[in-house]
């Protein structure tokens, strides 16, 4: 089955997720990891403490808003193409940037920039995001 949770879904699962690890309660398996994820990103704490200022709130480029909750949700799917090797290839990718980064999350950090630009020509090109796209721009990093 996939899962493609709106917009409301995918935020209320990132601030329940992190008040249920602020307050000690148990997690699943993928609360817990982005609870992790958070933890990772103190600049995006106030806003996931707050959801009642930031459930409908848009972070537009052009306002130069970072939207934490596209960062966040991106971490996710990487975290999850890394751990089943999909697209194929994309461990030994993630392995040579840890490498290089020196740290995990600065390889995630450069995979995003990777994935997010495979998902823009998809976009653009109103075509099926392709993984050539993606890796081609992974080679240069």
């Amino acid at each position: 089955m996939f899962f493609n949770p709106s917009r409301d879904e995918a935020r209320n699962f990132l601030f329940e997720s992190w008040r249920k690890r602020r307050a000690g309660e148990l997690l699943t398996p993928q609360e817990d990891l982005v609870a992790q994820l958070i933890a990772k990103h103190p600049e995006y704490h106030a806003a996931l403490e707050n959801p009642e200022d930031h459930q409908d709130k848009d972070f537009l480029p052009e306002h130069g808003a970072a939207n934490p909750f596209l960062h966040l949700m991106m971490h996710l799917a990487i975290e999850e193409q890394i751990s089943i090797n999909q697209p194929a290839g994309i461990r030994a990718h993630f392995v040579r940037l840890t490498q290089q980064c020196q740290s995990e999350h600065d390889a995630q950090h450069r995979m995003m920039e990777c994935l997010g630009e495979m998902i823009w020509q998809a976009q653009r090109n109103r075509t099926q995001p392709d993984a050539s796209v993606y890796f081609a721009c992974l080679e240069k990093q």
